[in-house]
């Protein structure tokens, strides 16, 4: 665990480090919620042992125990931070992933190419308030660097077909924003989270450390 100071306060990483690490994915949470989320902590739990370290940052205002996310800004200003944290300590190897969930892929989608990264992993893109499409955020999908969008078939902030028709998706059926399905769904939770983990470790493999960018 690392304490990352920001202008907002201190935001908090927690880093499950890889044996033999072949990149590092910076995952930050969502405008509701923390870092133990299911997806993140599906994430943190399986990446490792395939060679991905991941860190899960924690922004200040949930390290405080507000309730409520601060403004979209102070957001980026803190994923800046976490950046810098992990390097000063060492703690990254290999190409930079920078995403998170919702807000988080938000943040990430907008941070990117200033931060140095090399793609972002968009869980659970909130490309629209709920109700609302007209208030497309599909502007911040262009982030300049490759970007894999994990999300929801019955995502109400944005299903699958609401997307940019150039947009890489991995759709995860039957699932909603928070990616929970029903009991009565075809598929399982854990078999839900399977697709998650798997479609990242794909999309990694083949874009990120088979691209040649290194």
């Amino acid at each position: 665990m690392i304490t990352v100071e920001t202008p907002y306060g201190p935001g908090r990483l927690v880093v499950a480090q890889a044996k033999n690490p072949i990149g590092t994915l910076l995952l930050s949470h969502g405008a509701g919620n923390g870092i133990d989320t299911r997806d993140l902590e599906a994430l943190a739990a399986s990446l490792p042992g395939e060679g991905f370290a991941v860190a899960r940052f924690e922004q200040p205002w949930r390290v405080a125990g507000r309730k409520v996310a601060t403004a979209p800004a102070t957001l980026d200003v803190g994923l800046k931070a976490a950046v810098a944290s992990l390097v000063s300590t060492a703690s990254t190897s290999g190409p930079l992933i920078v995403g998170g969930r919702s807000a988080g892929a938000r943040s990430a989608c907008r941070s990117a190419r200033e931060l140095g990264a090399r793609g972002v992993l968009a869980l659970a893109f909130p490309l629209h308030p709920p109700g609302k499409p007209e208030k497309s955020r599909k502007d911040e999908l262009a982030a300049g660097v490759p970007v894999l969008v994990v999300q929801g078939a019955n995502d109400p902030m944005g299903r699958p077909d609401d997307f940019p028709e150039r947009t890489e998706i991995a759709v995860v059926p039957f699932a909603d924003h928070g990616f929970k399905v029903a009991a009565r769904a075809p598929i399982t939770q854990t078999e839900a989270l399977d697709l998650i983990v798997e479609a990242t470790l794909e999309w990694l493999v083949r874009e990120i450390v088979g691209s040649g960018r290194e």
